[in-house]
């Protein structure tokens, strides 16, 4: 399942094989281009994502669907950011465990 707002660059939605995009679910376009990827920004990045998505009824309504599927079968998160650490799937994976 791809999380990101955006489509990555360079893979056609044909080839890349994702079964479901839930681009609701990440961050607002203002948050995203606040944070940047930096890693300074990243703990406040944090908590607002986290506020984002337990105020924002659209963005509640497709975790909630992400937290269905991820307790009836393996959920693969898949996203386009090149840093591994400093970015939205890790908050997103840590709500999703309930943490």
């Amino acid at each position: 399942m791809l999380v990101d707002r955006v489509w990555p660059r360079g893979i056609s939605k044909a080839d890349a094989g994702v079964d479901c995009w839930a681009k609701e679910v990440a961050p607002s376009t203002k948050l995203r281009k606040w944070f940047d990827h930096d890693p300074d920004k990243f703990d406040k990045f944090k908590q607002m994502y986290k506020e984002e998505l337990a105020q924002n009824e659209e963005q509640q309504e497709a975790l909630g669907k992400l937290k269905e599927m991820a307790t009836n079968e393996r959920l693969v998160l898949l996203y386009g950011a090149k840093d591994k650490t400093y970015n939205h799937v890790n908050v997103l994976k840590e709500v999703l465990e309930g943490e």
